[in-house]
C-alpha cells in the first residue's frame, strides 16, 4: 500500500478540544442561519411549473437555459432534464423543464416559457406566421379562413369554407401528432383528399417552429413537503441501521460515536447550504445519503484498527491506542478521500447547473466526513469509555458499602452471645 506518511505520530486526540470547538462554531453559525434565513429550496421542494417540451432537433440545454434566463427566470432556479430513449424507439428529443411558478396559473407560466423559447431559442419565428408546432386546429383553421387563399368564401355557401379549412386543420394536427408532436417540414404533410393549393396556403399561414409543449403542470408545495419528509425518514432509517450494525460488530458506544459523527456531517452540510443559500434539490438528498455512507466507512476503518490494537495492547492507555490507530490509517484516509475529492471538484467546476447541488453537497460532505472520523467519532468513543471507567470504582464502592454495617452487626451479635449467661 502507498504511504504518504512514514510512521506518523500526530497527537490528534490531544487537540480534540480545539477540533470540537471548531465544529461547534461552524454548527452554531449553520444552525443560526437555518433558523434565521432558512433554505433556498428548489422547484422539487418549493413547488413550481413542470413542462414537457419536445424539440424538432436534439435540444441544446445551454441554449434552453439561456433563453429562459432572457425570459426572466433565474438560471439557478431552472431544472432541465433530458428524457431517455424509449425501448425500440428513436430519441424523441424531449426535455423536462422545471421552473418556479411566476404566474397565477399553469397556462400563464406555459405562455411565458413558450414565449421565451420562441424569442431566444433557435431561429426566430416570422411575425406574421403561426407556429405549427404550438397552435391548435381552431387557431390554424381561423387563420386559413381569414387568408382564404383558395377563395372558398366566394364559391361556397356561407359557413362551408370554414368547415373545409377546419377539416384540413384537423388533418394537419393528426399528422403532427403521428410524427410525435413536432413537424420540421410543412411540405411533408400529405395532401391526399385536399386541394393541393392548401399546402401553399398552409406555408403562407404557418411555419415549423423548433419545439412543441407536450404537457404542462404545477407541482404544488405539498408535493415538495412529502419529498422532504421522505428524505428525512430515509436518512434516519439509514443512521439507525448503521448504528445497529456497528453495535453488533463492535460495541454500542462505537455505534453511537459513529452516528454522532454522521449527524455532525449532515448538520454542517445543511448549515453551509443555508449560509451560502445554495439550492437544495432532489440531487442534494442523493448526495446526503452518499456522504452518510462515506463518513461511516471512514469511521469504521479507524474503529476496526482500534479493536485490533486493543487485542494486542491490553495494558496500554486507550487514548494512546486510538491515536496510534488514527495515525496508522492516515495514509489510507487521505488517499481515498483525496481521490474522491478530485472527482467531486471536477463535478463542481464542470458539472453545470444540474449537478451543482449534488456536487457541492458531496464536496462539503467528504471534507467534513473525513474530518469527523478523526475529530468527532474517536473523541466521543474515548470520552464515553473514560466515563464508564470512572463510574466502575464508584459502583464497586457502593456495592461494598452495605456489607460493612452487616459485618459490624455480626461482631456485636457475637459479643452479646459471649456475654450472655449460660443456664
Amino acid at each position: 500500500m502507498i504511504e504518504l506518511f512514514r510512521n506518523p505520530n500526530y497527537d490528534f486526540l490531544g487537540k480534540a478540544k480545539y477540533l470540537i470547538a471548531f465544529s461547534a462554531i461552524v454548527l452554531a453559525a449553520g444552525c443560526i442561519s437555518m433558523i434565521a434565513r432558512g433554505f433556498n429550496l428548489g422547484v422539487d421542494f418549493a413547488g413550481g411549473t413542470k413542462l414537457t417540451v419536445r424539440f424538432v432537433s436534439p435540444p441544446d440545454e445551454r441554449q434552453i437555459r439561456e433563453a429562459l434566463r432572457k425570459g426572466g427566470y433565474a438560471p439557478d432556479k431552472i431544472v432541465i432534464q433530458r428524457t431517455g430513449k424509449q425501448l425500440s424507439q428513436s430519441d424523441r428529443n424531449e426535455v423536462f423543464i422545471n421552473t418556479p411558478q411566476t404566474e397565477a396559473d399553469v397556462d400563464g407560466d406555459k405562455r411565458k416559457i413558450t414565449l421565451a423559447l420562441q424569442e431566444h431559442y433557435g431561429a426566430p419565428m416570422p411575425a406574421n406566421k403561426l407556429d405549427i408546432n404550438l397552435v391548435g386546429a381552431s387557431t390554424l383553421a381561423e387563420r386559413l379562413a381569414e387568408q382564404d387563399a383558395l377563395g372558398l368564401k366566394k364559391t361556397l355557401p356561407p359557413g362551408e369554407a370554414e368547415k373545409e379549412y377546419r377539416r384540413f386543420a384537423d388533418h394537419v394536427m393528426q399528422v403532427r401528432d403521428a410524427a410525435g408532436g413536432t413537424l420540421s417540414d410543412l411540405k411533408a404533410i400529405p395532401l391526399t383528399g385536399f386541394d393541393p393549393k392548401l399546402g401553399e396556403a398552409l406555408e403562407q399561414a404557418a411555419a415549423a417552429g423548433a419545439f412543441n409543449v407536450v404537457s404542462a403542470e404545477i407541482v404544488g408545495p405539498q408535493v415538495g413537503k412529502d419529498l422532504r419528509n421522505r428524505a428525512i425518514v430515509v436518512t434516519i432509517v439509514a443512521c439507525i441501521g448503521m448504528l445497529f450494525f456497528i453495535a453488533f460488530r463492535f460495541e454500542w458506544i462505537y455505534g453511537v460515536a459513529a452516528v454522532v459523527a454522521v449527524i455532525h456531517d449532515v448538520l454542517i452540510t445543511l448549515g453551509l447550504f443555508s449560509l451560502f443559500q445554495w439550492e437544495i434539490s432532489l440531487t442534494f438528498i442523493a448526495a446526503m445519503l452518499t456522504l452518510v455512507g462515506y463518513s461511516m466507512n471512514d469511521t469504521i476503518v479507524i474503529f476496526d484498527r482500534i479493536r485490533e490494537q486493543l487485542a494486542e495492547r491490553r495494558r496500554d492507555d486507550l487514548a494512546a491506542i486510538a491515536n496510534d490507530a488514527i495515525n496508522q490509517t492516515l495514509s489510507r484516509t487521505i488517499i481515498t478521500s483525496g481521490l474522491t475529492l478530485l472527482s467531486v471538484v471536477a463535478l463542481v467546476l464542470f458539472g453545470g447547473e444540474v449537478l451543482k447541488s449534488f456536487s457541492l453537497a458531496l464536496l462539503v460532505g467528504i471534507l467534513f466526513g473525513t474530518y469527523s472520523s478523526v475529530a468527532i467519532a474517536s473523541p466521543v468513543m474515548l470520552w464515553w469509555k473514560r466515563y464508564l471507567e470512572r463510574r466502575q470504582p464508584v459502583t464497586a464502592a457502593a456495592a461494598e458499602a452495605p456489607a460493612a454495617p452487616r459485618a459490624g452487626g455480626e461482631k456485636r451479635a457475637g459479643q452479646r452471645a459471649k456475654s450472655a449467661p449460660t443456664r
